[in-house]
């Protein structure tokens, strides 16, 4: 099976967090264009409400997938049985939930000049993807991207496979990957009542951005939409199998976009046969199912507040978002 499974261990603090304190509100612009970032505005300005509670407690809520040494889901875990530390101090966790309503999917296709040989693999794995929701209760909207971001399909049960229109495209251009997994993260966070994700379909490269990795992991992570990228390459340029040209430390898909997708709780498959889109596709949407949905006590300073999410069992391993920015993470009610 020649695909790539990366992720960061959550002891290990991002790069992007030396400056993702200082920021307190990312904003995107929406019509026709990339967002721009916002930074380090002064507390009070301009600053969203803090929802607030009888308690006087900011809630926030965390996803949060469980394997233990084999690799398999875990699913009977209570709320006794996880630790959340924020910036190094346990929080009280209020709520854990194990049931799943449902999943919000947003594709993201790369039609960018690169994928000119990509493309129709891209295609293939977006179809085994919605292959595997559920007709009733999952939710899927496809967008495509080159230097803008296009919505093709907006959020809709039952579409197992894409749309025609995704048939009529043409790879051209340079690329915005960056920019784009931003403004779709925030398009899927808006989504209420299901387990949301972003799905990449790309081969990495990007050339056109205005952001980069770490900011869109931060807007990503501190909504809590997790990014899962399937990097759609040659058996050349994928630096997991024998022939490769590419070794790990040059291809962005095991580099950047790893780190990218690992700080918002999501993963990376690097695929180059039909097996292995299908298998990366098929384990995808079985771990946005294997999710629990965790609740816990803000602290309530504002700004960035890294987390590491863990179980109290030491053989069992936690995925989660690295951090979230007080008061704009989506809470929750008592």
């Amino acid at each position: 099976m020649n695909h790539l499974h990366i992720w960061q261990p959550l002891c290990v603090r991002p790069r992007w967090m030396k400056w993702a304190g200082l920021m307190t509100l990312i904003t995107m612009a929406s019509a026709g264009g990339f967002g721009t970032v916002v930074k380090a505005r002064q507390q009070g300005a301009g600053q969203p409400p803090v929802a607030t509670f009888r308690s006087q407690v900011e809630l926030v809520r965390v996803s949060a997938i469980v394997r233990n040494k084999k690799g398999r889901f875990v699913q009977d875990l209570t709320a006794q049985d996880f630790e959340i530390l924020e910036g190094g101090r346990a929080r009280t966790i209020t709520d854990c939930q194990r049931d799943v309503p449902g999943i919000s999917v947003a594709l993201l296709l790369d039609v960018s000049g690169s994928m000119e040989a990509q493309l129709s693999n891209a295609r293939q794995a977006g179809n085994h993807v919605l292959s595997w929701l559920d007709r009733e209760r999952d939710e899927a909207a496809v967008f495509s991207f080159d230097t803008r971001l296009v919505a093709i399909s907006s959020f809709v049960t039952g579409m197992q496979t894409l749309p025609e229109e995704v048939k009529l495209l043409t790879p051209f251009g340079a690329t915005s990957l960056h920019d784009a997994i931003a403004q779709t993260a925030r398009r899927v966070g808006a989504r209420e009542g299901r387990r949301q994700a972003v799905v990449v379909l790309t081969d990495g490269w990007d050339n056109a951005s205005r952001m980069s990795a770490s900011e869109v992991s931060g807007i990503a992570s501190s909504i809590d939409v997790p990014v899962y990228v399937i990097g759609v390459v040659s058996a050349l340029d994928n630096p997991s199998t024998a022939i490769s040209t590419v070794p790990v430390s040059k291809s962005p898909l095991t580099s950047s976009l790893s780190d990218l997708a690992s700080w918002t709780g999501g993963r990376t498959f690097v695929v180059s046969t039909t097996a292995d889109r299908s298998i990366a596709a098929r384990q995808l949407v079985d771990e946005l199912r294997h999710q629990y949905l965790i609740a816990f006590e803000s602290s309530g300073q504002p700004g960035w507040h890294p987390l590491v999410v863990r179980a109290r069992h030491k053989d069992l391993t936690v995925r989660a978002r690295s951090g979230y920015i007080a008061g704009q993470s989506r809470p929750t009610s008592h």
